[in-house]
């Protein structure tokens, strides 16, 4: 059954022509990272400079609408960044990408290669559909503070990705809690491309079209189905 996605009206009338692809995948096998996916984390590292050409990443066209959404639902964009941004600028440091397992691995060089932000839910742990849209502010986002589970609440109006159970991402795509995240033991997941104007929608598709290719390979076997842009739906 494929999983359900929508995005609020709110959502649509606070960012005109925001954009997701979906890339869901069954079957995948994950483990701790290895050669081959840390070595596509330094060729998006790579990649990314090149894109760039000494700027950084907030000077990216895409990188500043992201910052401007994030303003304009009340979050401060250089204390809370995307998620593309935030992995951006640890490429581009010294201490490098993370390796943190290879389907993780595999979906963070492909949003720091394209410079769009990009998240991976597992399927096993996500309850009924997910919806993005504008937090009233009594939901509840399970995290973890201090070694031990801590309930938050995000802010009303914060845009936040939630399923039946709770928020599943705060800030839009700049925290994911926990309970969602895919682990070593992950075998089902969705995949998340989110981006907005003056990036064209065929390079939205174009790094999820990769990002199946990289799954595909890592994978063998797996099925995979990517999701176009959908129309906006209540």
């Amino acid at each position: 059954m494929t999983l359900s996605l929508t995005v609020s009206d709110e959502v649509r009338a606070l960012a005109p022509g925001f954009t997701h692809v979906a890339v869901e995948a069954h079957g995948l096998v994950n483990g701790p990272s290895t050669e081959d996916s840390a070595r596509l984390l330094d060729d998006a590292a790579r990649r990314l400079a090149v894109r760039l050409e000494g700027s950084s990443p907030h000077e990216d066209p895409h990188m500043a609408a992201w910052r401007s959404v994030y303003t304009a639902f009340g979050s401060k964009p250089s204390r809370t960044r995307n998620s593309a941004e935030a992995l951006a600028r640890r490429a581009l440091s010294d201490a490098g990408l993370p390796r943190i397992n290879v389907l993780v691995d595999l979906y963070n060089a492909i949003s720091v290669a394209h410079l769009i932000p990009v998240g991976g839910e597992d399927l096993g742990r996500v309850r009924g559909g997910m919806r993005l849209v504008r937090a009233a502010g009594d939901e509840e986002f399970v995290t973890v503070a201090g070694g031990e589970e801590a309930v938050e609440h995000p802010d009303a109006g914060e845009v936040v990705w939630c399923d039946e159970t709770g928020v599943t991402c705060r800030r839009w795509n700049w925290r994911q809690g926990p309970r969602t995240r895919l682990t070593e033991e992950s075998s089902s997941a969705v995949f998340l491309l989110e981006s907005l104007p003056p990036m064209p929608v065929a390079a939205v598709e174009a790094a999820g079209a990769e990002l199946a290719g990289l799954l595909e390979k890592f994978s063998p076997g797996a099925r995979i189905t990517v999701r176009a842009p959908e129309p906006a739906s209540r």
